[in-house]
């Protein structure tokens, strides 16, 4: 498949790609099984990491970032290092901003964003990236999941207008006419609700209030370009795990993070109504068809990506994000390329992209994975 000239990303390229992967976890050599997590709380076995392309890799290999991606991250570590001997990646989940701000410092060979470089911040990646720049490099995406609490309501159904209202405090009663109407029949009860969000700067936030701002203009006024929580209520927590930790122990809550997040809390997640035929389920398959109408709106080296908030196409979760690694193309520290280029090799290969249905997120289209795999490389 080859990318249109629009570089729309049809969706067959991604449901070819959205399958059940094995989850790789023994080292290189070894013909021993090993039983890992899924995404429903169970195990799985795999086989051997025979496909890992240690390629030199050596030493402490330090990164930071989007904790929306750190569950992938997890396993993509456990992955690379059980094959690569007296290798260790060390990827700290303390959000998007955090994360760049590491790597523009250079305290870290790369950084995990779930929104792509600001002009600000490439132009500040060039003190760092001698005779280069930081480059967007997208490696996975997925659906944000908005997961609640709510005895008795287990399919709750949501509009953008309505999640805008709740996030920023307009809706603060579950029974509120605007809810209900949504939902016919539920028992919807006459509490408050206790709405979460995320306390640090993350790109999860910031494609939240980029699905708000489109889908819901007249409802959201906030700055959708902003990393921070910018609405006025509602509770913090810091990163998405401490949000679907909330949520998760809070009656009659509702937060935002990665799918996986609900998923491995056994958290319920809203459907959105989109205005398509029938209301769409957070799914990794369904955030999938969101994905493939993105266009590229890079040049070069960098894969930044313009999604489609706004989406009514039938089985399209439109609250979507795609979570990126930030590298320099050039002046990368001589004694760390040769880990980075494997590891981010391994991460966008297809054994790499496999492991991450499983775990609810959705693996790259095709086209984009192969203009990544052929970019990584020449990082110098």
């Amino acid at each position: 498949m080859k990318l249109s000239r629009k570089n729309g990303l049809r969706a067959s390229a991604i449901g070819a790609l959205v399958v059940s992967g094995a989850l790789v976890l023994s080292a290189c050599g070894s013909d021993n099984n090993t039983e890992t997590p899924t995404k429903d709380g169970g195990t799985k076995t795999s086989a051997a990491a025979s496909d890992i392309d240690c390629a030199g890799a050596k030493g402490q290999l330090l990164a930071a970032g989007s904790s929306a991606q750190k569950n992938a991250m997890d396993l993509w570590v456990k992955n690379f290092q059980a094959a690569c001997e007296g290798v260790e990646i060390n990827y700290q989940g303390i959000g998007s901003g955090g994360g760049i701000t590491k790597f523009n410092q250079g305290q870290v060979a790369f950084a995990g964003s779930d929104s792509a470089l600001k002009d600000e911040e490439v132009a500040e990646s060039q003190k760092i990236c001698k005779g280069g720049k930081g480059v967007n490099l997208p490696m996975v995406g997925g659906p944000i999941a908005i997961g609640y609490k709510l005895e008795g309501v287990d399919n709750l159904v949501l509009d953008a207008s309505t999640i805008a209202k709740i996030f920023d405090n307009k809706i603060t009663k579950w029974n509120d006419p605007a809810i209900a109407k949504l939902n016919p029949g539920a028992k919807l009860p006459d509490s408050t609700i206790q709405a979460f969000h995320r306390s640090d700067e993350s790109g999860t936030t910031q494609n939240l209030g980029k699905y708000l701002s489109t889908a819901a203009a007249a409802d959201w006024k906030h700055d959708p370009k902003s990393k921070s929580w910018p609405a006025q209520g509602g509770q913090a927590a810091n990163g998405s795990s401490g949000v679907a930790t909330a949520v998760k122990d809070a009656e009659g809550s509702i937060g935002y993070f990665e799918l996986s997040y609900a998923t491995s809390n056994k958290i319920s997640t809203v459907s959105i109504a989109t205005g398509a035929a029938t209301p769409v389920a957070a799914t990794s398959e369904n955030a999938s068809k969101a994905i493939a109408a993105a266009k590229v709106k890079g040049t070069g080296n960098d894969v930044a990506l313009s999604l489609d908030y706004a989406t009514k196409a039938e089985g399209a979760y439109p609250i979507v994000l795609v979570t990126y690694e930030i590298a320099c193309d050039k002046g990368n520290k001589a004694e760390t390329l040769p880990t980075l280029k494997a590891f981010l090799n391994y991460t966008v290969s297809e054994e790499g992209q496999k492991v991450l249905a499983d775990a609810g997120y959705a693996p790259l289209p095709a086209e984009i994975a192969a203009k990544v795999r052929a970019i990584v490389p020449t990082l110098s």
